[in-house]
């Protein structure tokens, strides 16, 4: 029973989700329930501690909800202005091709969002634009999940790097840029092929039969905007370390990409686009010019990255925090950091579009109530779900003797593997994100376990170190609160399975690849 209570974490909500196909607000209430029972009765979880640890879980579901009512805020504020359709004129005079404003958006500025922000930011801001540019629903929030994955490994100035392996041996910043450089000489093949491989997933999962060879054409174009991404990424980690790889990456690749498309350079003639959904046209103001109509995403941007980049902004806007240090008497606490939070941005952003688009608050008042409503029936699901994460991460807390459930799940899987290691690192990472829902988590959780076993079978352990965190980045796809708050903003609430059915094949693809990766190193160099 002590095998079986652990790996629920991962068979319930895949029972739920993706066979039972329930809503996530179903899914994952029996999942925290059935979770519960076992934590409880099974790893025998003091009653109080389970408490504690399931109210840390709804503050981190209200930290969650904070940023998805300002991602909505922000873009139903757009639609009332008309900026959305003059950002949609614009996107139709630089290339209206689908596939092209699939890396451009989902990939270049998920990537830069990511780079900047994190913790779910990106397809929360993404897979909404992309429906305004016409994409059905259900393309637009999973493109928006499967795009905001190799930048993840770099995500909020390089957390899951700096953060999610500084409780390993030896942490330290000579180690952090050593595992950027492994990280993302992976991504030179991973992150190369994934805006071909999100053209592939438009193309064949919702182009229907007839358009399924309609990636082909854009072979040329498309590798050659991951290879932009992922060299400008690999000499960011080389010379600048792990803090600004995806911004700095991002941002020569929209250059590239942008460039490139206004004159179809290795671009096909022929504009795709059956997949466009008719777009309610709003009349755009003659004097709305461009560039502000991208305002709004240009302050979120550029706020993003001076609340990050600059330690003394940084601490100050910390520093305000909503704090319940030891919940209940246990040593488990609980923070709100309102001011820091990437919600307060899109919020300011909404408010400032209001005001530069229309010269009065009145859109951002009446966008309020909408958001409102989306965020308030994604709670539904993301409560639940929180509750159980955190009593998955405290399950050290009992009375049984027993390891927490992510130190156990571990130990039973390299006790299976053991040498052959380098297969299995990706896939660690990856069910770390998708049972925490975060890559720094994942890595916090299960990166001394990958030291570990690395040193036990004379792995060398940045690479492993790194496969863990690159696997966790491909864990994001899958993870379900990301899931859940990306279904909200797009509409797609009750279909969270339907999500994770077709962001599980990219992932698992992307998480072979790394594994593959790590093997080959492992033979061909034997010190690997």
């Amino acid at each position: 029973m002590t095998a079986l209570t652990a790996f629920s974490a991962v068979l319930l909500p895949f029972l739920f989700l993706v066979v039972l196909r329930m809503p996530a607000k179903i899914g994952m209430s029996w999942t925290f329930i059935l979770f519960a029972a076992g934590a409880l009765v099974i790893w025998q979880m003091p009653l109080i501690d389970a408490g504690a640890a399931v109210t840390q879980g709804m503050v981190q579901a209200l930290a969650i909800l904070y940023i998805l009512f300002g991602a909505v805020l922000l873009l139903r504020t757009l639609e009332k202005t008309g900026a959305v359709a003059r950002i949609n004129e614009g996107f139709r005079k630089l290339s209206p091709d689908m596939r092209v404003q699939t890396v451009i958006v989902a990939f270049l500025f998920g990537s830069l969002l990511e780079g900047a922000a994190g913790f779910g930011t990106p397809a929360a801001v993404t897979g909404p634009l992309l429906l305004a540019l016409g994409f059905p629903p259900a393309a637009a929030v999973v493109l928006a999940l499967a795009a905001d994955s190799t930048a993840v490994s770099f995500g909020a100035v390089g957390t899951p790097v700096i953060f999610g392996l500084g409780g390993v041996e030896g942490a330290g910043p000579g180690l952090f840029q050593e595992a950027a450089v492994w990280i993302t000489g992976m991504d030179l093949i991973t992150g190369t092929l994934l805006p071909l491989g999100l053209i592939m997933l438009l193309t064949i999962l919702f182009g229907g039969k007839e358009n399924r060879a309609s990636w082909i054409p854009m072979i040329p174009w498309a590798l050659m905007i991951g290879a932009v991404y992922s060299v400008s990424a690999f000499l960011s980690a080389l010379f600048l370390g792990p803090e600004f790889v995806a911004i700095v990456a991002s941002l020569i690749a929209l250059a590239v990409s942008a460039w490139t498309a206004s004159i179809g350079f290795l671009l096909p003639e022929e504009t795709w686009a059956p997949l466009r959904e008719e777009i309610k046209e709003i009349d755009v103001p003659r004097k709305m010019k461009l560039p502000t109509a991208w305002s709004p995403y240009i302050i979120v941007v550029l706020l993003l990255i001076l609340t990050r980049a600059f330690p003394a902004v940084q601490s100050a806007l910390q520093s305000v925090r909503l704090e319940w240090t030891e919940i209940y008497g246990t040593p488990v606490s609980a923070a709100w950091e309102v001011l820091y939070s990437p919600g307060t941005v899109l919020i300011l952003a909404a408010l400032a579009a209001s005001l530069l688009q229309t010269s009065s608050g009145t859109s951002v008042v009446r966008a309020a109530g909408i958001s409102a409503k989306t965020a308030g029936a994604a709670a539904l699901a993301l409560i639940p779900t929180l509750g159980f994460v955190y009593l998955f991460i405290h399950s050290g807390l009992n009375t049984a003797g027993l390891p927490s459930m992510p130190q156990y799940l571990a130990s039973v899987l390299t006790s299976i593997i053991g040498g052959g290691w380098h297969a299995a690192a990706p896939f660690l990472g990856m069910l770390g994100s998708f049972i925490t829902g975060s890559a720094m988590v994942s890595g916090l959780t299960f990166a001394p376990v990958q030291q570990s076993v690395a040193q036990a079978n004379e792995l060398y352990e940045p690479l492993v170190l790194a496969q863990q965190t690159a696997g966790a980045a491909a864990g994001n796809m899958i993870c379900v609160h990301n899931v859940v708050a990306a279904a909200a903003v797009t509409g797609m609430i009750g279909r969270e399975g339907e999500i994770i059915r077709k962001t599980v094949i990219p992932a698992l693809i992307y998480g072979v690849l790394l594994a593959v990766i790590g093997v080959t190193l492992s033979l061909v160099f034997p010190i690997f």
